[in-house]
């Protein structure tokens, strides 16, 4: 993945920026060191990596708003940075910018449970929101794989979703108000409290946005009471595609699962050497979960077991306690981690229409054996939501390049049949050149157009979304 050139004029002002910067910021505040910065040099896609020329890591609003001012005035680009576990390279810095992390802004400045939302700092990590309601009975529903780690920040950035999206939608779902920072230091609050804002979809617009825009200091977040009960039930099949129809069949069938996930043999083997989940020894393994009372949860089991058993399923699990409940949800929980410690991986995130699951499955298959590299699938396959795992060797020259060659020919695969290239890991640099796959020249033109109104310099999280030669002539001009 190529990255634009450090530009010399910026590097030069480095002491004079830090300077500035520590006018307005406590001293631990700013990372100058080369040593120190190299913490901020990459985020998930570790593939990839750049010190940035300096990190900043603001408390407040006003803080934020003080570094982008300083920045704007002295044509410095800024990278914005959540929890840094992007996948798709959505936070590298390049080595001319500065790195703003909100990190440190995790506090909880409004909670209504009458109204059923929450204001808080961005920086709060994707769990702790639903640990700040729990004791009320509310929860906040996306839930990413990484939500222990992963900031609001990022989540919005993104528009990151999770295993129970299926029935509660994506962050921009949850998502009802923002206050962000314009690049020039402006201060602006979009939406609120409430279920939709006058005017123009802005909120809308953000959510996704990938830092292009300005950087989400504060968010309003809808939160739900939690249900009465949930009930998770385990299917194994002997073949990806066999499994990949019993997904379409449950989703014709207008039954609404809470979550439908999907893992294939590899995932499989090397959950059940990490985790010990008691998983069968079959080629695809499902997890559906439905939530209600009991009569709601076992209405919906009955429909969802039928069409499980006209399958001819492995194996057929639905669980019987909490702690049942807590072992089929172990392995998926432990997917990502376990596959990491039998090999490197790149984890992809296209989007299919459901129907599509059985030929990409298959294609993904034929494409492994061409490219002689690994592939495990596990992903939020009610919604298409695909994350293919490409396994290589990081230490083997070439097999990196193989790989993103490999992963470029399954988003392209995502695009041909009616999804797109990316569901909830955005763009970053990993898909930026893939850009002219799923839009014609007009459509990046008026999105770029769109980042023109709000970042006319074009500092903000330089070198990634558009390709890279668009980008740079947009900056030019």
């Amino acid at each position: 993945m190529d990255m634009p050139a450090p530009d010399a004029r910026i590097m030069a002002l480095k002491p004079a920026l830090v300077a500035r910067l520590r006018e307005v910021l406590p001293h631990d505040a700013v990372i100058e060191d080369e040593a120190e910065t190299r913490a901020y040099e990459c985020d998930a896609l570790t593939a990839y990596r750049c010190p940035p020329l300096a990190a900043v890591l603001p408390s407040s609003t006003q803080e934020v708003s003080d570094v982008l001012r300083i920045c704007h005035e002295m044509g410095v680009p800024v990278v914005p940075r959540g929890s840094g576990t992007s996948l798709a390279g959505g936070a590298l810095p390049t080595a001319d910018s500065v790195i703003l992390g909100v990190s440190r802004m995790t506090d909880v400045l409004e909670t209504d449970y009458e109204n059923r939302f929450i204001r808080l700092q961005t920086g709060r990590t994707n769990l702790s929101v639903s640990g700040a309601v729990e004791e009320e009975d509310f929860f906040y529903a996306p839930d990413p794989s990484s939500q222990l780690a992963c900031a609001i920040a990022g989540n919005i950035a993104m528009n990151s979703g999770g295993a129970h999206c299926l029935k509660y939608g994506v962050t921009t779902n949850n998502l009802l108000g923002v206050t962000m920072v314009m690049m020039d230091g402006e201060v602006v609050e979009i939406g609120g409290a409430h279920l939709d804002a006058a005017g123009y979809d802005l909120l809308g617009l953000i959510c996704g946005s990938e830092g292009q825009l300005g950087v989400v200091t504060e968010a309003t977040l809808r939160i739900l009471r939690k249900p009465e009960g949930a009930r998770p039930v385990l299917m194994g099949y002997d073949s990806n595609e066999v499994a990949g129809q019993v997904v379409s069949d449950i989703i014709k069938a207008g039954v609404l699962p809470v979550a439908i996930e999907f893992m294939d043999r590899p995932c499989i083997r090397a959950t059940e050497d990490f985790a010990h989940a008691g998983y069968p020894d079959c080629e695809a393994l499902l997890i559906v979960e439905v939530e209600g009372s009991d009569a709601e949860i076992d209405e919906q089991l009955d429909v969802i077991l039928q069409i499980a058993r006209k399958h001819n399923p492995v194996e057929l699990r639905e669980s019987g306690s909490a702690e049942e409940s807590a072992k089929i949800w172990l392995g998926r929980k432990s997917a990502f981690g376990a596959m990491g410690q039998i090999n490197d991986y790149m984890c992809l995130d296209g989007t299919i229409p459901v129907s599509q699951l059985p030929y990409v499955l298959r294609r993904i298959g034929e494409m492994s054996r061409e490219y002689g590299l690994g592939v495990g699938n596990v992903f939020h396959a009610g919604d298409g939501n695909m994350h293919p795992l490409i396994l290589f060797d990081a230490n083997k020259p070439g097999d990196l390049e193989l790989c993103e060659a490999f992963g470029a020919d399954i988003l392209r695969l995502c695009v041909e049949v009616g999804g797109c290239l990316t569901g909830e890991h955005g763009v970053g640099i990993e898909k930026r050149d893939l850009m002219v796959s799923q839009f014609a020249p007009d459509d990046l033109d008026i999105q770029m157009a769109v980042k023109d109104v709000f970042d006319p310099k074009w500092l903000l999280n330089p070198a990634k979304v558009f390709p890279l030669a668009a980008s740079a002539t947009r900056r030019a001009a």
